[in-house]
């Protein structure tokens, strides 16, 4: 399975973007979907997250700004993310967790600032 994210970018705070993850290859069974980000000089953390009956979970200082969804079938989940903040500056990963493993995208770069 591989994994492919885009739509990162510059943003002005207040802004908003919206995150894709596209998996090629068989994806089957219960699955959690994941977005992370790491920034600069820290840890990679999860910002959210979505399992195959819809439930999701978010880290705190996204909730009420960061949707997490997926298309139909499990080849693509998506993180919307609005009232950007320079802090939300990172790279952010999506992950795939299938069968006891994990799978990542490359990472695409967002970037918050005036």
């Amino acid at each position: 399975v591989q994994l492919q994210a885009s739509g990162g970018g510059l943003v002005q705070p207040g802004g908003s973007l919206r995150l894709s993850c596209a998996a090629s290859g068989r994806v089957f069974g219960a699955t959690v979907m994941s977005w992370y980000r790491q920034a600069a000089g820290k840890q990679r953390e999860n910002v959210a997250s979505i399992l195959n009956n819809g439930a999701s979970t978010y880290t705190d200082n996204v909730k009420g700004r960061f949707t997490i969804s997926r298309g139909n079938g499990k080849s693509a989940w998506y993180l919307q993310m609005n009232s950007l903040r320079p802090e939300d500056t990172a790279r952010y990963y999506c992950k795939l967790s299938m069968r006891g493993s994990d799978y990542w995208g490359q990472g695409t770069l967002v970037t918050v600032s005036s």
